[in-house]
């Protein structure tokens, strides 16, 4: 071990009881329980303010669980099998994903949303597939998804665990684009007793009195990891982008156990496959619910031209039937939807299209020439195919994958279509090694004192998985990291460090980037505020005349997505002036963000008197 992380050579910066690493769901569950339990905590983050969050805050917010204990161990032991896992690990887990709704009331201050008991609510409808995402394992029946309110997709989740560490202030310092980069372990006994981390450029150790946890998520960012780990070179996330793999690096750096490196999850209407973004952009995933994009004179083929799955099978997080099993398939680099004018067509007037901009990215070809060459394949491959797909679809048979055969419709002489795909990536499993007690464990099975993970670094989720399951890891596993963490632990004290050390040792914490903010404001202006997007809070400073109508509108404060978000901050406000009303249409694929924005101008308004 180099001597830099010995904690006898070292000069500290700061001390805390407990640190966290990662200000995702994991790691803001952790801190509170932390806290809770009388420790000074401290949370680092590599984002910046309003992009922390991790992959929980652009997840679908809702959380697995099930009110039958003997039917959840059935059919997580079935999502698990073949692979090998800890009894007591999974044991917890389950009994855990029994008390979700119970938890929801009970920390989180709000009164469940259990889809089962709401049939006939839409969002509980649109996902009925994903509560029983493995229909033929056993105990799927009475698997649930829990969510903090009726809605998904909108960071309600995330908002209310961000909420429960800004409740703590005084015991909880947050620092923001704050990135971990060693942990600190004593040589003789191996315990974990701090971290260095980065700040404005210097690097700073700070000491950790009890524990330090792990929840710094996965490795979705991390080119060289992806293509080491999951032997892949063309995937694109679609959760956070500050998701680099630290948490990893240094788990291998004090000989933790790693698992489950080899998987990952998608997200996508067809089985994980998005429309390709633009170079260093979240992928924007389709939803799987828009029946129009998986049927009829449509398909998607692969980089030879071919097509290799099921187009309208349900997307399983991204996972297709191998021969009876259910594998994530090896991701193809240059993907395509390829479809004809008759469904162009459709496509372009269908009112229920959700993203109904994203036909401005599809290519239109003449003929299948044209289109081999925009799709960089072999013609003669290509006209097979869809030779093979037009036979397909007048016997009433799809002999290639058995797709349903009441969406073939056979193609059409030309022109075609062809929208360019990309294999999405909602997020990594693997990572260290963790006991029921969410304690880290060495390659020898023995725990490395005072070292905790939670979340998806080092998730139960290693073969087959079922939506909402992370999130339920999240709040199970950092809820006992953070309280075992908290604990005292009396064979690591201030006298087991060397003179020059404790001389150096700074009591007091670094500080805390949460903080009041001041907006000015001169007559006839009035500050709007909103949590309503997918960002942190929306301000905005709303100016109007003697005659209450609108005049300006500036955001003083977003972190909305760079995307569809980011689109809704610079459009609505001027619409709203131009209208001078919040009555303005939403942006298309930037619902949340929209909100926020009508909803904090409508704050400012109900101000003026």
């Amino acid at each position: 071990m180099n001597d830099m992380f010995e904690d006898s050579k070292l000069n500290w910066n700061a001390t805390y009881d407990v640190i966290v690493l990662g200000f995702g769901g994991a790691g803001a569950t952790a801190a509170r329980f932390a806290a809770d339990n009388g420790a000074k905590v401290l949370i680092t983050d590599s984002a910046p303010e309003g992009h922390e969050g991790g992959n929980t805050r652009y997840a679908g917010q809702v959380i697995s669980s099930g009110d039958d204990l003997d039917d959840l161990r059935k059919y997580y032991q079935d999502l698990a099998y073949p692979l090998a896992y800890d009894q007591d690990l999974m044991e917890t887990f389950i009994q855990g994903l029994y008390k979700i709704p119970d938890y929801l009331e009970k920390y989180l201050g709000v009164k469940p949303f259990v889809m089962g008991q709401h049939p006939e609510s839409p969002v509980s409808k649109a996902l009925y597939f994903m509560a029983h995402e493995y229909p033929e394992f056993r105990g799927q029946a009475t698997h649930e998804l829990v969510a903090v309110h009726e809605g998904v997709a909108d960071s309600a989740l995330w908002k209310n665990l961000r909420q429960q560490v800004l409740d703590r202030a005084d015991k909880i310092d947050v620092l923001y684009q704050t990135p971990a980069k060693h942990l600190i372990q004593n040589p003789e006994t191996k315990a974990i007793v701090g971290v260095q981390i980065e700040r404005d450029g210097k690097l700073l150790n700070v000491r950790a009195n009890n524990g330090v946890i792990m929840a710094t998520g996965s490795f979705e960012n991390n080119p060289k990891m992806i293509e080491n780990y999951l032997g892949e070179t063309s995937l694109n996330p679609i959760g956070s982008l500050y998701n680099k793999g630290i948490g990893v690096k240094m788990a291998s750096e004090v000989g933790a156990q790693l698992y489950n490196m080899n998987n990952y999850e998608s997200y996508g209407i067809f089985h994980g496959l998005t429309p390709k973004p633009a170079k260093g952009q979240r992928s924007q995933f389709l939803p799987f619910d828009w029946p129009a994009f998986h049927q009829g004179s449509l398909i998607v083929v692969g980089d030879d031209g071919t097509r290799y799955f099921d187009e309208n099978e349900i997307h399983r997080h991204g996972h297709i039937q191998d021969h009876g099993n259910w594998r994530i398939p090896l991701a193809q680099r240059h993907p395509y939807v390829v479809f004809d004018q008759k469904k162009y067509d459709e496509l372009s007037n269908d009112k229920n299209a959700p993203y109904p901009e994203f036909l401005k990215a599809v290519v239109k070809a003449d003929n299948l020439e044209s289109l081999a060459k925009v799709l960089n394949v072999d013609v003669d491959k290509l006209q097979k195919t869809i030779t093979d797909f037009n036979y397909f679809a007048e016997q009433k048979r799809d002999y290639a994958f058995n797709r349903d055969s009441e969406t073939l419709t056979a193609f059409d002489d030309g022109p075609y279509y062809a929208l360019a795909m990309v294999q999405g990536l909602l997020n990594t499993q693997g990572g260290p090694v963790h006991n029921s007690h969410a304690e880290v464990v060495d390659n020898d099975d023995q725990v490395i004192p005072h070292l905790y993970a939670a979340g998806e670094l080092g998730s139960l989720m290693g073969r087959q998985y079922n939506g909402g399951s992370n999130l339920a890891e999240n709040l199970i596993f950092g809820k006992i990291a953070g309280e075992n963490a908290a604990s005292v632990k009396p064979e690591i004290t201030a006298t087991n460090v060397d003179a020059q050390t404790s001389a150096s040792m700074h009591e007091e914490g670094l500080g805390s980037d949460i903080a009041e903010e001041y907006f000015e404001t001169k007559d006839n202006q009035y500050i709007g505020k909103s949590t309503a997007g997918m960002g942190n809070e929306i301000v905005v400073r709303v100016t109007v005349d003697d005659d209450k109508n609108i005049q300006d509108i500036e955001v003083l404060k977003q972190s909305e997505s760079d995307d569809y978000g980011l689109k809704a901050v610079k459009e609505l406000p001027k619409e709203i002036v131009a209208k001078n009303s919040v009555n303005v249409d939403t942006v298309s694929g930037a619902s949340a963000s929209s909100k926020a924005i009508k909803e904090a101008v409508q704050n400012a308004l109900n101000q003026v008197k």
